[in-house]
């Protein structure tokens, strides 16, 4: 049999713990967090799931593109916010696409659009569906006749490689290793690596905005777009490529976080980078977050440009297991294809111990090809806060993973983010924590300190030299049955917060329709109804992906 994905989770369906995993992980829960476990769930099986009938059917000419299997309709209803895979892991699915349709080339997706533009029904825009922020979620108002979600998995090859240019030519559908396993033959790499990127795409990247793998510097999708082109339902949308221009609004900056309102993006040219040769790390542990913090803003000032400069609070320390008990930790890397990095790595950490910082072992490669003792040691292989950048990039990656067992287990877990300029994040990080903090502790029914209390933790993801993108993250008991209300509360506590310290609703999740209430309050009146005009201009059956962004 073909290897599936959840229908209801992250990963594929033989990545879920067995009983045995399950209860060593509940052990894991009272011993580290202090929550206690009474019971271990099991997710409801896709065939005990009961849907609707679909409402539509597709054209005999369309069929043989479509679905409506209920592992496909289940699949494609929800995305993978805490509040989806609580709903999938119950089997509550209440909004499934009608029809799920598998393009194979351009002429499908406009002959999916004019189909749906014809029959009233919803064109919902799906690449991995990762999205957390119910991006991809047929949660629909007005009167459609139906929803389709358009699955670009076939469009998934890289079409051309511009090797003078360093850049490529590539389908959105593409995954991200099938995207950097293309490109490895060239010796070249996009180098874009959200904590998403086994399981999203080029074009849900672009469509969203993505934060990636670097630190500073080339932070978002963005900065890696060359051009694009999407299909939208009144023709093609295709931007010229080119190394910049100051032609007018820029087309491309336009799809850039359209989320599928607009079109659906089917193909892009993004800049590519020769793979780093020079690769260095270190963890820096400090007594205090906001000396950190000062250590940060200095290093995104310095036009050092690490590849990695990441913050993480005490308790986000002690929970990933990266860094001493009590202390912050400051991720911090550099990496270069060109030349070698040992001097900006002194510069970086002595400005860090300029702020109190404790510098650990530099561990990396500082020639331009593995040598004996030059590999960094994987977490596995080292005692526990010996390798705290390992620890740490282990503890990141696996966290999608661990949620799944979380909500077996009775967890609450999930996060939110934003960005705050320097001078008022002091002052931005005690409001939130405050407020987030008193409405997770309320929804819990817990007091906010203590043992088996509820955490609340906080790191940067980016940083800027005029502000840094605070990320943060809940560990709470959950209300068994009443997860998704619970959720609720907190999500809208912590929105509420983050928008009334001046912050913004999302740095790199994106908008969907989680945070259209905050983005509705953050945006200018004027350039909403920009947006709406443009949106009618080109999908004037307002058919892509209602409910994201603006409304008719």
């Amino acid at each position: 049999m073909e290897r599936r994905r959840k229908h209801w989770g992250w990963g594929f369906e033989d990545q879920q713990p067995d009983r045995a995993g399950l209860e060593a992980g509940a052990q894991a829960v009272r011993d580290r967090l202090g929550f206690e476990v009474t019971d271990i769930e099991e997710p409801v099986p896709l065939d005990a799931i009961e849907l609707p009938a679909p409402r539509v059917d597709p054209p005999v000419s369309l069929a043989d593109l479509c679905s409506t299997t209920p592992y496909d309709r289940v699949s494609h209803a929800l995305g993978k916010a805490y509040r989806d895979v609580v709903r999938g892991f119950r089997g509550q699915i209440d909004n499934p696409p009608d029809v799920v349709a598998f393009p194979e080339n351009e002429a499908d997706v406009e002959r999916l659009l004019g189909w749906c533009a014809e029959s009233d029904l919803a064109a919902i825009p799906y690449g991995g569906g990762t999205s957390v922020v119910g991006g991809v979620e047929p949660r629909l108002g007005g009167n459609y006749a139906g929803a389709v979600s358009i699955d670009l998995r076939k469009l998934d090859q890289v079409l051309e490689v511009d090797e003078t240019s360093r850049a490529a030519r590539i389908q959105a559908g593409a995954l991200g290793p099938a995207l950097e396993d293309q490109l490895r033959e060239h010796d070249l790499t996009l180098r874009h690596f959200p904590q998403s990127f086994e399981y999203s795409t080029l074009g849900g990247w672009i469509a969203t905005r993505a934060g990636g793998h670097f630190a500073t510097l080339y932070t978002h999708i963005d900065d890696l777009v060359e051009s694009v082109r999407a299909i939208t339902p009144s023709g093609a949308w295709e931007s010229r490529r080119l190394p910049g221009s100051g032609a007018g609004p820029s087309p491309d900056r336009l799809l850039l976080g359209s989320e599928g309102s607009l079109g659906i993006i089917t193909e892009a040219w993004v800049r590519l980078q020769a793979k780093p040769l020079y690769k260095l790390s270190c963890g820096v542990a400090f007594d205090d977050f906001h000396a950190a913090a000062e250590a940060v803003r200095e290093l995104s000032q310095s036009g050092l440009h690490p590849s990695n400069c990441r913050v993480l609070d005490a308790t986000e320390s002690e929970i990933t297991g990266a860094g001493p008990p009590g202390q912050s930790l400051l991720v911090l890397g550099f990496e270069s294809a060109h030349h070698p990095i040992d001097a900006a790595m002194n510069t970086a950490l002595e400005c860090a111990s300029d702020h109190g910082g404790q510098p650990g072992e530099v561990k990396g490669q500082s020639v331009p090809q593995p040598a004996p003792g030059a590999v960094r040691a994987t977490p596995a292989a080292t005692e526990a806060g010996s390798d705290p950048v390992g620890s740490w990039r282990h503890a990141f990656l696996a966290a999608p993973y661990l949620r799944d067992t979380f909500v077996a287990l009775g967890v609450l877990s999930d996060t939110f983010e934003t960005a705050i300029t320097w001078e008022r994040f002091p002052a931005f990080h005690e409001q939130v924590m405050q407020s987030a903090g008193t409405a997770i502790a309320e929804a819990c029914g817990a007091p906010p300190n203590g043992p088996g209390s509820p955490r609340l933790s906080c790191r940067f993801t980016h940083v800027y030299p005029d502000g840094p993108a605070p990320y943060f993250t809940v560990l709470a008991p959950a209300r068994r049955g009443g997860e998704v209300a619970q959720w609720d509360e907190i999500k809208a506590a912590a929105s509420d917060a983050v928008i009334a310290a001046g912050g913004t609703i999302t740095h790199h999740h994106a908008v969907g329709r989680d945070h259209r209430a905050w983005y509705d309050r953050q945006r200018p009146d004027p350039f909403a109804v920009a947006l709406r005009g443009a949106k009618g201009a080109v999908d004037p059956a307002w058919i892509m992906n209602p409910g994201v962004l603006v409304d008719r």
